[in-house]
C-alpha cells in the first residue's frame, strides 16, 4: 500500500488516473484506501439547470451520480440520495458566492465549486475546488500554453465547536500540468503535485466562512511559492545551465 501510494505520488497528474487504474486491478484488497487517499485532476459537469459548471470529485458523488452546488440535484436523478442540511446548505450556497470572486481575483477565470457535509464529530467538512484550463482552447485569458491546468482542492474539517473557539484542519493539494509548442521555447512539458496541512484554532465570532477563507488564503500562497521554487525554479536552473542565454554565452567567450 505505502509502495503502491508512493508510485502515485510521483506520477504526472494526467496519468494519475491510468496509474490507479492499473493498480486498483493490481491489489483489489486496497480499492477504498486507494480511492479515498489518492486525488486525481479534476472533471467538470454542466447543470442545465442553472446553466452553470461545477466540479467532479468523490466529496459530491453518490453512486454514479454528482451533487451540483447550484440546484442541489444529483446529475443524473438518483432517488434517496445524500443532501447537506438546511443549515449547511445555506452555509454552502454562501461559500460558493464568496468563492467564485475569490477564484477569479487569484486565477482570472476557471470554474468553482464548495461542498459541505455533517460528520461523526457533531462539526461538518468542507471542500473547495478550483480548475483553471489554461490551454488556448480552455477559459485562461492569456492563452499562452498548448496545455495548462491547474486543479486545487482544499478539505477543511471543522470540530465542534464552543461558545469562542472552533478547530479547523485543513489539507490542501494542487496539480499542476502544462506544456508549451512555439517556436521560442520548442516543446516543453511541466507536471506534478503538492500537499499541504493546517491546523488552526479560531474564533466563531468572526464566522466560519472568514475563517475557512483566511486559511485558505494562507495556504494556497504558500503552495503556490513551493511550486514556484521546485518546479519552475529548478527547472529554470537546469534549462539555463544546459543551455545558457546568448549573453552568458557572450560573457564567457575570450576576446578576440
Amino acid at each position: 500500500m505505502e509502495a503502491a501510494l508512493g508510485l502515485l505520488r510521483r506520477m504526472p497528474p494526467k496519468q494519475s488516473e491510468t496509474a490507479l487504474s492499473a493498480l486498483l486491478s493490481l491489489i483489489p484488497q486496497h480499492s477504498s484506501d486507494l480511492l479515498s487517499q489518492v486525488d486525481l485532476p479534476l472533471q467538470v459537469l454542466r447543470d442545465i439547470e442553472s446553466g452553470k459548471d461545477f466540479i467532479l470529485c468523490e466529496y459530491n458523488r453518490d453512486a454514479d451520480s454528482y451533487r451540483s452546488p447550484w440546484s442541489n440535484k444529483y446529475l443524473p436523478p438518483l432517488e434517496d440520495a445524500l443532501y447537506p442540511s438546511s443549515e449547511l446548505r445555506k452555509l454552502e450556497v454562501e461559500a460558493n458566492d464568496i468563492f467564485a470572486i475569490y477564484r477569479d481575483q487569484y486565477y482570472e477565470g476557471g470554474i468553482s465549486s464548495v461542498y459541505m457535509w455533517e460528520d461523526d464529530n457533531e462539526g461538518f467538512v468542507a471542500c473547495f475546488l478550483i480548475k483553471k484550463d489554461g490551454s488556448k482552447s480552455g477559459h485562461g485569458r492569456r492563452g499562452c500554453l498548448e496545455e495548462g491546468a491547474w486543479d486545487a482542492i482544499h478539505v477543511i474539517q471543522v470540530g465542534p465547536e464552543d461558545e469562542e473557539m472552533a478547530q479547523y484542519c485543513l489539507t490542501s493539494t494542487i496539480m499542476l500540468s502544462l506544456t508549451t509548442d512555439d517556436e521560442s521555447s520548442g516543446k516543453f512539458g511541466l507536471s506534478g503535485s503538492i500537499r499541504r496541512q493546517m491546523k488552526m484554532e479560531l474564533a466563531v465570532a468572526d464566522g466560519h466562512l472568514c475563517n475557512m477563507g483566511r486559511m485558505i488564503e494562507e495556504l494556497e500562497g504558500k503552495l503556490r511559492n513551493s511550486l514556484d521554487q521546485v518546479y519552475f525554479g529548478k527547472t529554470r536552473e537546469m534549462v539555463c545551465t544546459l543551455r545558457p542565454p546568448a549573453e552568458i554565452v557572450q560573457m564567457r567567450l575570450p576576446d578576440t
